[in-house]
């Protein structure tokens, strides 16, 4: 069994490695993990072109029925080894989505613990973890039979998990605990806690020569280096606000770091070197959050949150150089190549459903405070979601539109100043403008505390 073992994985290996240096090609896929449409959207990097979607529940809102069995919440990805298989985590249906990449059919769904977030098939291909970021735990999924194996224990709040190539050693970040866990593949124990700066990191990912794990610290704006041999922090990089996703290429210039920042609408990127050195700033759409590379390291493919689409970065000059629309909000982003070998891949997929976004910065009267809109046509009502960031902790604040006594939305922030959620209703009624781009009379406004709207005293408003 060792033998076969031994063969299989170096077959595997050499397989990987052929196909490292393919240009995109129409075989290979683009795919994003839609939460607000509870789709995958599928993208064909040969021509930067959304094919369609794959349809796993109904959009926004229709999805709060006692009878509704559809998945909510799309929002983590991951692939096998032979990249056969796609999987979609939906943590507001605690699901992990078994599909075929040749055919876009979903071949098995596994209902885990309380509010998956990402997952990803071991290095060998035999099973699938899954981190349960509502518990303390890892899933272990046959991807067979679809069925739970076993749990392993975690601190609590696993982010995500990703092998190394070797399958000894396994690390898994944490959304709660300024922890990464090591976990021995074969005993499946935590072997190490690693201290780092944040509680909360939603991603990770190697170098590709895997002597390092570089993690986000969404909260903090930062990214933090782990050597992969020694199991420590090697250095820590201050890279900016709402710091999601990370991806590495291999360029003419050398091993390059990027990092999406949602709260600059850039993608940052950095050298790989024994201290890393910002070299380049590449604008982006609406808030960038899921990022991966192409084999060959010449495309990176940029998930917008806000902007409801994907951009694409040309590795060589560092700039966009083709927009594809996808579902609404993407949070997960994979490269997958040779996905379909044959065929165009069009079966069991569906014409994309949604509009465009619009997206409204917010601007302070005073102080650091910020935040922004995102308002969305959902069909006969609209969402409002907002995001608000570095105001008073554990405080209210209440969201109006000009023209309504109102407030669309009240929030309290939390022990950080941030505060976000969804108004959903008919804001349209409200502010031609949240559907009308040409339209600038209405503003949005945030009030502290329970009080009637006075643009004199709001503490955020929108750039008329």
């Amino acid at each position: 069994m060792q033998i076969r073992h031994f063969v299989f994985s170096l077959t595997l290996s050499s397989l990987l490695t052929a196909s490292a240096f393919a240009a995109p090609g129409a075989q290979d896929r683009v795919y994003t993990a839609d939460q607000n449409t509870n789709t995958v959207s599928v993208i064909n990097p040969a021509t930067n072109r959304l094919l369609g979607q794959i349809k796993l529940g109904n959009q926004r809102p229709d999805v709060l029925s006692p009878l509704y069995k559809g998945e909510i919440n799309v929002h983590g990805l991951g692939f096998s080894p032979d990249h056969k298989t796609l999987i979609a985590i939906s943590n507001g249906s605690n699901s992990v989505a078994f599909i075929d990449t040749a055919t876009n059919k979903v071949k098995g769904i596994t209902y885990i613990g309380r509010s998956p977030h990402e997952g990803f098939f071991t290095a060998d291909g035999r099973e699938v973890w899954a981190v349960v970021r509502g518990e303390d735990y890892i899933s272990v999924i046959d991807p067979v039979t679809f069925k739970e194996k076993k749990r392993i224990e975690t601190t609590a709040g696993p982010g995500m998990v990703q092998f190394l190539p070797n399958g000894k050693l396994a690390f898994v970040v944490s959304s709660f605990n300024p922890v990464v866990d090591v976990i021995d593949m074969k005993s499946h124990k935590v072997i190490k806690h690693i201290k780092v700066v944040s509680p909360f990191s939603p991603f990770l990912q190697f170098t590709p020569d895997f002597k390092e794990m570089w993690m986000t610290h969404k909260d903090a704006g930062k990214v933090t280096r782990i050597d992969t041999a020694s199991l420590e922090v090697k250095g820590v990089i201050d890279t900016g606000f709402i710091t999601n996703h990370l991806a590495f290429a291999k360029t003419a210039a050398g091993t390059r770091a990027y990092v999406t920042i949602g709260g600059e609408n850039v993608v940052k990127v950095y050298t790989t070197d024994a201290t890393p050195t910002l070299v380049a700033t590449i604008p982006t759409g609406a808030l960038p959050h899921g990022i991966w590379t192409s084999d060959d390291g010449t495309r990176l493919y940029v998930g917008l949150e806000n902007g409801d689409a994907v951009d694409v970065i040309d590795s060589a000059t560092n700039k966009v150089i083709a927009r594809a629309p996808v579902g609404q909000a993407p949070q997960a982003l994979v490269y997958v190549s040779n996905a379909v070998p044959h065929g165009d891949g069009m079966t069991n997929l569906v014409p994309r459903a949604n509009s465009e976004p619009i997206n409204i910065a917010l601007k302070p009267a005073a102080g650091e405070a910020k935040g922004f809109v995102v308002a969305r046509n959902l069909g006969v009502v609209d969402a409002l979601e907002v995001s608000l960031f570095k105001l008073k902790p554990q405080t209210a604040y209440s969201v109006y539109v000009t023209g309504q006594a109102a407030p669309v939305a009240s929030f309290k922030t939390n022990p950080m100043g941030m505060a976000n959620g969804t108004a959903i209703g008919p804001m349209r009624a409200v502010s031609n403008s949240l559907n009308d781009k040409a339209a600038t009379a209405s503003r949005i406004l945030v009030m502290e505390g329970d009080v009637a709207v006075d643009p004199q005293k709001a503490v955020l408003s929108s750039v008329q």
